[in-house]
This record gives C-alpha cells, sequence and structure tokens, in this order.
C-alpha cells in the first residue's frame, strides 16, 4: 500500500482552483471514497484522479453554504484572510489568532 501524506489538514482554509468556493478542511480521505454514482457525475474530461487525498469542506461561494468533497488537484490553500459564514464552521471550529480554524474538543458526531 503506498503512503499518501495530504497537502491540506483539518482547520485549514482552502479555495477551489476552476470554481469560486472556498471552505475548512473537516475530514480527509487518503484516496476517493465516495460513491460511483458521485464519480460518473464528473465530466470524463475533467474528471481527477482517484489516487489522492480528497477533502471534506464546510464549503460556501457568494449563494450559498455547503459541505463539498474536492480532490487535492484541484484545491489550494486560501490567503484572503475573510472569514467563513458557514454556520457550521462555528459548531465545529473555533478561530485561533493565526487564522486557522482548530476542533472543538468536545464536539461530537
Amino acid at each position: 500500500m503506498k503512503q499518501r501524506n495530504a497537502k491540506f489538514g483539518i482547520g485549514e482554509v482552502v479555495r477551489h482552483k476552476v470554481f469560486p468556493f472556498r471552505g475548512v478542511v473537516f475530514d480527509v480521505d487518503p484516496e476517493f471514497s465516495n460513491s460511483e454514482e458521485w464519480w460518473n457525475s464528473i465530466p470524463a474530461e475533467v474528471r481527477p484522479q482517484r489516487e489522492q487525498p480528497f477533502y471534506h469542506l464546510l464549503a460556501e461561494n457568494e449563494e450559498t453554504e455547503y459541505v463539498a468533497y474536492v480532490s487535492e488537484q484541484n484545491l489550494e490553500k486560501d490567503v484572503s484572510d475573510e472569514p467563513l459564514r458557514n454556520p457550521q464552521v462555528q459548531q465545529i471550529f473555533v478561530l485561533k489568532e493565526s487564522g486557522h480554524y482548530k476542533p472543538k474538543v468536545n464536539f461530537t458526531h
């Protein structure tokens, strides 16, 4: 089994490279771990490789907040320093002075 190291960690704010949304990482899969239906819904010409980390994000765009599942190749660090407005962020994380989010100790699923 090949060892995979995730580029982004829990609590890190990231931005999609193609689509206009950003979010905070709340979970990481070492490689694709979603449904075949989800996989096949992505057009083949832009479908990412399965063998890379995939991130669960509390995401937001200008219109709404939602949960996103995104491949590492499509993410980059968000350097805007803008606070996230997704209400779930405050339920799971505490914003540190450094601008990074830290999971709340007493959070349970």
